[in-house]
């Protein structure tokens, strides 16, 4: 399959969830090129952001396992052009 470049937004609500968000980031982190993380001090929201690269599989069953974390929101957009 081919190969595409895109976004991954996640918001994260429960600090609960972090540790599972972070066993399924490294279980895919041969698609993760690059993160960003944000914490906001004055909640307990994180958003994190991450470059990826695979194919529209991959990256729809990372965001996948993310989205049903609970507290755990995942929006990703892809590049059209295929690499």
């Amino acid at each position: 399959m081919d190969k595409r470049i895109g976004g991954v937004t996640l918001i994260v609500k429960e600090k609960g969830s972090v540790e599972s968000l972070n066993g399924i980031l490294s279980e895919y982190g041969t698609l993760i090129r690059g993160r960003m993380g944000i914490p906001f001090s004055d909640s307990s929201l994180s958003v994190i952001s991450l470059i990826v690269e695979g194919t529209t599989d991959q990256i729809g069953a990372l965001t996948g396992k993310i989205g049903r974390l609970d507290g755990v929101e995942a929006r990703s957009v892809l590049a059209k052009e295929i690499f």
